[in-house]
């Protein structure tokens, strides 16, 4: 069905060849994963199995037919028997779902009794019965990808080519395409799929062949997808003292929420020393570790002073509580002549009789007596 001898793939201007020596045989009816790195080759495979390009060592042979040697003007009726799938769905906006299928068959010269036939069959196969009026932008993106499938494989080719297919889905549509494809193949067509999706490969156990740099390092019947070092790692990478800072977050809470409620509870204390201490054990050197024991002899002392500080507020508050003895009576206030209303006198000035108080008086005045 595909055959490589040999292939060895040189782009004008690349340093290295995209392919060098790949050599491997597809059966009718399998369903081969081409796995590996970006760069590695596996686009320049689907490009040569579809004529895109031609080799520039080696034979590729197809439908047991020489690519190299396959005149031009025989290229597209060559293609007629291969579907290819893209990541981007190349749809037609203009054109609705109907359209965009049958324009396969129309370019090819079918007539129009058998688009009739042949393309509510295709859309019913990819679960979009219905839906043939729609347009393009009105379909989700697996939706999409669906009149794809279903444009590529109307005409029944014996190949189905598909280069990254779910790139562009969620995980969901992701799985629902893949059911899809394995459906296609199960009805007798042969299905070569590049792709990055490890854990679709790795759970369906078909043929995998592995490139790196260009060589065809893997060829294994029921594998997995295998080196995973070129894909990408969504989760985050393990920072060194990530275990200190929080350890340090946990001492601020605890130390925050006390000061704000007045309160220690023993049991957070505890916790808190606890985790610390697992902390410094799981530690990834001894100077984290020494960091985070730091910390934690820190905590314990800051927890300390505030439950001697706890308690004495305490011991304060039920002083409090008990009445205090009425304060002295204040002694009676006399009102002093203010300084600025005296009249200073001098004695020597005053005479016996006024010093006596027998001055000059009123008639209405009674004087003092001896």
């Amino acid at each position: 069905m595909i055959r490589f001898e040999n292939v060895t793939k040189r782009y004008r201007g690349a340093a290295k060849p995209a392919l060098h020596d790949v050599d491997f045989e597809v059966q009718r009816g399998e369903f081969v994963f081409l796995v590996g790195a970006s760069g590695s080759g596996k686009s320049s495979c689907l490009r040569l199995i579809l004529r895109e390009d031609t080799p520039s060592d080696g034979r590729v042979v197809v439908l047991g037919r020489d690519l190299r040697t396959l005149a031009n003007r025989k290229v597209p009726y060559f293609r007629r028997h291969i579907g290819s799938v893209f990541q981007d769905f190349r749809l037609l906006p203009t054109k609705t779902v109907f359209q965009n299928v049958a324009f396969t068959l129309q370019v090819i010269g079918s007539s129009r009794g058998f688009i009739q036939q042949a393309v509510p069959e295709a859309l019913a196969l990819v679960g979009l019965a219905g839906k043939e009026k729609r347009m393009p932008h009105e379909l989700s993106g697996g939706e999409q990808q669906r009149v794809a499938i279903a444009r590529a494989i109307v005409n029944r080719p014996q190949i189905l080519l598909a280069d990254e297919p779910t790139g562009n889905l969620d995980p969901a549509t992701s799985i629902d395409i893949m059911q899809l494809l394995a459906r296609i193949n199960a009805g007798g067509t042969t299905v070569v799929m590049a792709t990055h999706e490890a854990g679709f490969v790795d759970q369906m156990q078909r043929r995998v062949i592995e490139l790196r740099h260009g060589e065809m390092v893997r060829d294994e019947t029921h594998g997995g997808y295998g080196d995973r070092s070129g894909l990408p790692s969504l989760a985050p990478e393990p920072e060194r003292g990530a275990a200190a800072v929080a350890a340090l977050t946990a001492v601020l809470e605890l130390h925050r929420e006390i000061v704000e409620t007045g309160v220690v509870d023993p049991v957070a204390v505890d916790a808190a020393v606890v985790a610390s201490s697992e902390a410094v054990e799981a530690a990834e050197s001894a100077e984290e570790a020494e960091a985070l024991d730091a910390q934690r002899v820190a905590r314990e002392e800051s927890a300390a002073a505030l439950a001697a500080a706890t308690v004495e507020q305490e011991a304060a508050e039920q002083d409090a509580a008990v009445p205090a003895p009425p304060p002295p009576p204040e002694p009676p206030r006399t009102n002093p002549i203010p300084i600025a209303d005296a009249v200073e006198i001098d004695l020597e000035d005053l005479g016996v009789a006024d010093r006596l108080g027998l001055g000059d008086q009123a008639d209405d005045e009674v004087g003092p007596t001896s």
